[in-house]
């Protein structure tokens, strides 16, 4: 497992596990950050990164993906 922030841009990964304080982890799975749902990072700018999960496109910042593990 390596942070998302470790990841390939482009690469289709798979979320293994989501780290971090319950209210950070409940907002990551309202967006579709779950386990077993399929990730891929599309850019990255500034350090926050813009992914693409569950066929919709997200930013989130460095910190909270790094908290995302792959």
């Amino acid at each position: 497992m390596i942070p998302l922030m470790m990841a390939q841009t482009g690469v289709e990964n798979s979320i293994k596990k989501v780290g971090g304080k319950e209210e950070i982890r409940l907002f990551l799975a309202s967006l579709g950050f779950v386990p077993g749902s399929h990730i891929t990072i599309i850019s990255e700018i500034a350090g926050n990164v813009i992914v693409n999960i569950k066929e919709s496109r997200i930013a989130i910042s460095r910190e909270m993906a790094e908290k995302i593990m792959v």
